[in-house]
């Protein structure tokens, strides 16, 4: 009779592995079949006029993608730039306006999270300019700072303050009281209290907020490129007036995968913190 040295624990460990990869490997496989499916539907509804006159097919789309990929960073002067300029230009008002924005958001939600005097003096300004549409402080901003980049590092700093600044506070305010009892017997002064217990205790929620204001980020400066100039947001603006629908998908997609790019990087980043809490 065989005897068998392996652990019930590792035995399902193994087995879990196995379920997951083998779920892994589905999902790829319907992912292939679905982006198959829907470029055949594309190219052949695009070549029998299923769709509205001047729709490109899948596979005029696919060769221009190519080509913007392949030739990236010409420039023919300011209104005829390749797309990675566009998109270095895109990136670099939503680097400038969204670390001004964490730089304000993390302390503040800090504070009114520690504070409820702080929290009921300024809760109206966030319950005011919360549901305010970034946009509409487009016109504003190029009034007062009469300047398209700074104008569109400004709407970038006043749409992803808020969910970075919310969850903060929320996470601040969540801390558990038992964390906080500990300090204090152990006479830790309240900047190292909040240095070394708050903060770390509240630092998923913080990432968290981070992640959402990067989206929000990301979405909003394209919008806003349609009117200030340059960037990806203008290359689509740009792109209608030429009628070219083609480079219109394209941009698109790109927009999608850099957005995708900067959201993995968030998770990731939020997947370590949650870990490195619960370790």
């Amino acid at each position: 009779m065989a005897v068998t040295n392996a652990t019930p624990g590792l035995v399902t460990n193994e087995r879990q592995e196995s379920l997951l990869q083998n779920e892994n490997v589905q999902a790829f496989g319907l992912f292939m079949l679905s982006l198959g499916l829907f470029l055949l539907f594309w190219e052949v509804g695009a070549r029998a006029g299923w769709f509205v006159k001047g729709v490109p097919t899948a596979s005029e789309t696919l060769k221009e993608f190519w080509w913007w990929v392949t030739n990236p960073f010409y420039n023919n002067g300011p209104n005829d730039l390749g797309i990675g300029w566009n998109l270095l230009i895109s990136l670099r008002r939503v680097a400038i306006g969204y670390i001004l924005a964490s730089l304000v958001a993390v302390p503040l939600g800090i504070l009114i999270g520690i504070s409820p005097v702080a929290y009921k003096a300024f809760n109206p300004y966030v319950q005011l300019l919360k549901p305010v549409s970034p946009l509409a402080w487009l016109p504003l901003g190029l009034y007062l700072l009469r300047d398209s980049e700074k104008t569109g590092v400004f709407i970038i700093f006043i749409s992803s303050i808020w969910p970075t600044l919310i969850n903060t506070a929320f996470g601040v305010a969540s801390v558990d009281k038992d964390y906080l009892d500990v300090a204090n017997t152990l006479g830790a002064s309240r900047l190292r209290t909040i240095v070394k217990v708050i903060i770390p205790a509240a630092l998923p929620n913080i990432v968290s907020g981070l992640r959402i204001s990067m989206g929000i980020a990301w979405l909003v400066i394209v919008a806003a490129e349609m009117l200030l100039g340059t960037g990806l947001g203008y290359f689509i603006w740009n792109e209608w007036n030429n009628l070219s629908i083609a480079n219109i998908l394209v941009a698109i997609f790109i927009i999608g995968l850099v957005g995708l790019l900067l959201d993995s990087l968030f998770a990731a980043l939020e997947k370590f913190v949650a870990f490195g809490r619960n370790s």
